[in-house]
């Protein structure tokens, strides 16, 4: 089956610089200014790249020279490329969180394109917000588009000892808390965790956003696991700029690729490569700027007949470099086989099944067969009850098997810095039953919903060995961490969520097999907790901060803004230039 492009009487383009008006001088002219002759620009489709490169986002710090491969596609092509920047979120370095930051960043790539003469758009993107964010601001403006990830970096080394960015992080710190490992030895691991350009080689956010894009049909085939620094990074990048340039052409477009099938594949890859659980906010994010109805329930249906096939840290052993190797998602998409839609159409303008038809699984120990999984079902769970009416949620894959079940008394956190100075407290109540709740990390809580859900393990009990606990919060998690945390408990606890009246001692219960988290305490008294219950004072007065506090959604919705919603190309004709 074949993409069925929409009908277009010209290129975008062409209402900038085909006419002999005042404006066509003005557009033909200033571009001229550049060195380029009209024939460069006029008449060829305007394909924009855009571009999240930034040094403050070391993930993405190569991305200026993956932008000249993808200009020579263009240009091989026919087309005409015209890079231009937008902000970048780096997940190393910006605070309080790159999720505070990842509407506006959809904004600013929206509007970009839509202003812009551009007839397609290719969006280089990398670190862990700057993909959803990305797709979520062109599949609004939906203009012809298609994304060119960084890839991940390659497998760390410390001597002989394989290092994960991120993973290992977690890992190591623990280490030193407790005492396991000295300074020196610290200090090594840091020269040697992020060996290369690209994002983490580990399935934490980064890879599983370049993974379910590829799912989406939004990318090449083979693009979410290429090493950043292999040369095949470079020729899917050219090859994306001739693909875009035939794209504008054809007039195919987001809303054409983003279809119910698309995102239940996405759903099915996420939870066969144990993805992280971030891209269930960012697809419910992204089904909402495309009209697509798609809830939290969706995720958990399709996870029960889900088997988890990559065996790719931090559930499994391996690296996305041994991924790649083994065939990269188009092996496992392929070992999902009847479990996707495959008539389901990509930026290729072919189906996913004819994508993937030539696809080898060269690495079984890599990408588990179907009939062989490493867990018959997915790595994520939703859970219900009613400490969390609106949903939570747990990677099951990265979770200790003895905690699924389980039930003990709350030691309570109001906020990360209550977390922070009490933790490691030796008088702290705590043991190895006790389930940890951090509070005020949600949405508006913290604010921005920052990647604190794998509370710190008190070092009392590290020193004692514990090394997992149940841990209860409105906060995200890396994709790159583990443990027993329950993620995205909503309604969230600055809005006056369940969460909001959890005191220390009260007994809770987690039951994943049941899909249950429960607040054992009497209604009566939660009646009563919740009249005494005073909302939190906002973060932010002013600027992007406040807007921000007004108009985001729960992580449910997506933690989108309110305004944002709604089907894509909405409102594009005030942004097209006037003839004189």
């Amino acid at each position: 089956m074949k993409a069925e492009p929409g009908s277009r009487q010209e290129l975008r383009s062409r209402r900038w610089f085909a006419g002999d008006d005042l404006n066509g001088l003005i557009h033909r002219g200033w571009l001229k200014s550049e060195g380029l002759p009209r024939d460069a620009f006029d008449g060829r489709p305007v394909i924009g790249i855009c571009n999240s490169w930034s040094e403050a986002t070391p993930c993405n710090y190569h991305l200026r020279a993956l932008a000249d491969h993808v200009k020579r596609g263009v240009l091989t092509a026919g087309g005409f490329p015209l890079e231009f920047p937008v902000i970048s979120l780096s997940e190393p370095l910006m605070k309080p969180t790159t999720m505070l930051f990842r509407n506006l960043m959809a904004m600013d790539v929206e509007e970009c394109i839509r202003s812009l003469p551009f007839d397609g758009v290719v969006l280089l993107s990398g670190c862990d917000k700057t993909t959803p964010a990305m797709l979520m601001g062109a599949a609004s403006a939906d203009v012809p588009a298609m994304m060119v990830t960084g890839g991940p970096m390659l497998t760390g080394r410390y001597g002989t000892t394989e290092l994960g960015s991120g993973t290992d992080v977690w890992k190591y710190s623990d280490d030193l808390r407790a005492g396991r490992i000295g300074l020196d030895e610290w200090r090594g691991i840091e020269d040697c965790i992020s060996r290369s350009n690209g994002h983490c080689m580990v399935m934490g956010t980064a890879s599983t956003m370049a993974s379910v894009v590829e799912a989406l049909g939004m990318t090449l085939p083979g693009n979410a696991a290429i090493p950043a620094v292999d040369s095949g990074r470079g020729r899917i990048a050219e090859s994306s700029g001739r693909r875009i340039t035939a794209m504008a052409i054809e007039d195919l477009r987001p809303r054409h690729i983003l279809t119910r099938q698309a995102f239940e594949n996405a759903i099915r890859v996420n939870l066969a490569i144990a993805g992280s659980t971030n891209a269930v906010i960012h697809l419910l994010a992204l089904a909402r700027r495309v009209g697509v109805d798609l809830d939290l329930q969706a995720f958990d249906e399709l996870s029960e007949s889900t088997p988890v096939l990559a065996n790719i840290r931090p559930t499994g052993t391996r690296y996305m470099e041994d991924f790649y190797y083994a065939g990269g998602l188009p092996a496992l998409m392929r070992e999902l086989g009847p479990l996707l839609h495959g008539q389901a159409i990509t930026v290729t303008g072919k189906t996913i099944a004819e994508n993937i038809s030539t696809a080898v699984n060269r690495d079984p120990n890599v990408i588990a067969t179907r009939d062989k999984p490493l867990a018959a079902d997915g790595g994520t769970v939703v859970l219900r009850g009613n400490l969390c009416p609106d949903g939570a949620v747990i990677k099951r894959s990265a979770a200790s098997p003895h905690l699924l079940k389980h039930r003990g008394k709350a030691v309570v956190f109001e906020n990360k810095h209550d977390l922070m100075s009490r933790i490691d407290d030796p008088n702290l109540d705590v043991d190895e039953t006790s389930v940890l709740v951090l509070k005020m990390a949600g949405p508006r809580g913290a604010p921005g919903m920052p990647e604190w859900g794998q509370l710190p393990l008190p070092e009392k009990l590290l020193r004692r060995g514990v090394n997992d606990l149940v841990r209860v919060s409105d906060a995200r998690m890396s994709g790159t961490a583990y443990g027993t945390c329950v993620l995205h408990v909503s309604p969230e606890s600055a809005a006056g969520g369940p969460l909001a009246l959890v005191r220390d001692g009260d007994v809770i219960e987690l039951d994943v097999d049941r899909r249950l988290l429960s607040l054992l305490v009497p209604e009566a008294e939660l009646v009563r907790r919740r009249a005494e219950w005073r909302p939190p004072t906002p973060a932010f007065s002013r600027g992007y901060g406040r807007l921000y506090l007004e108009h985001v959604m729960q992580a449910n919705e997506g933690a989108d803004f309110d305004f944002l919603l709604g089907g894509p190309g909405q409102d594009l004709e005030p942004y097209l230039p006037t003839s004189h």
